[in-house]
């Protein structure tokens, strides 16, 4: 991922906000020279600098019989920039762009087939987001019918070895420009816009703080 300084972000407590925010990962793994992708939902575990990824796949799914090097990222708010917002308007900003937020983690994938192991997966992952829907499904594991279900899948494990965070968020620009852009996006109608805008005050008040 192309990184320049002034975006790249080293406080892992950012990683777990976008993580919070939406677990729900793309994954790409490479054999034989070719790229395979998959979009799955995932259990975040940090523990200090050690960061693990578990999820399932549909059995049928190419990428479950993968296993070594993978990427994994997570996808945070991004929004639309436009030139015209600039107040300071040298000629070097009158261009459009994006902020965004991204995380890059590569690492290793190992896959598990265990019953048990793939219960548990299926468990957390509803025990995370039913309850955000309004919901209280669970599996139970003494059910056939939903022991059954779990033939279907073939579970995973990624482990980071290395963590890249993207927070593009007009930082190369003067103060002046980002309060005007932040302003903009509080007061456009997308969520996607008012969180950005939101990581964007965040950061602003951090330098303000010299933190």
């Amino acid at each position: 991922m192309y990184l320049p300084r002034a975006f790249a972000e080293h406080d892992l407590e950012a990683l777990d906000r976008l993580a919070q925010r939406d677990r729900f990962i793309t994954l790409v793994t490479v054999r034989d020279g070719e790229p395979t992708v998959s979009h799955l939902p995932v259990l975040y575990r940090r523990h200090g600098n050690d960061v693990e990824l578990i999820g399932h796949w549909a059995r049928p799914n190419p990428q479950a019989t993968h296993a070594g090097p993978a990427l994994a990222i997570f996808h945070g708010p991004h929004a639309y920039v436009s030139p015209g917002w600039y107040p300071d308007k040298e000629e070097a900003a009158r261009v459009p762009t994006w902020n965004y937020a991204i995380a890059h983690l590569q690492g290793t994938l190992t896959t598990f087939d265990d019953e048990r192991a793939l219960a548990d997966v299926v468990d957390g992952l509803s025990i995370e987001n039913e309850a955000a829907v309004g919901s209280d499904w669970r599996f139970e594991f003494e059910r056939d019918d939903h022991r059954r279900q779990l033939r279907g899948i073939v579970g995973f494990r990624f482990v980071a070895d290395d963590i890249a965070l993207k927070f593009k968020l007009s930082q190369n620009h003067p103060m002046v420009n980002r309060e005007s852009v932040a302003s903009q996006l509080e007061a456009q109608a997308r969520d996607a816009s008012r969180e950005t805008a939101a990581l964007m005050r965040e950061r602003m008040t951090l330098e303000r703080n010299g933190d």
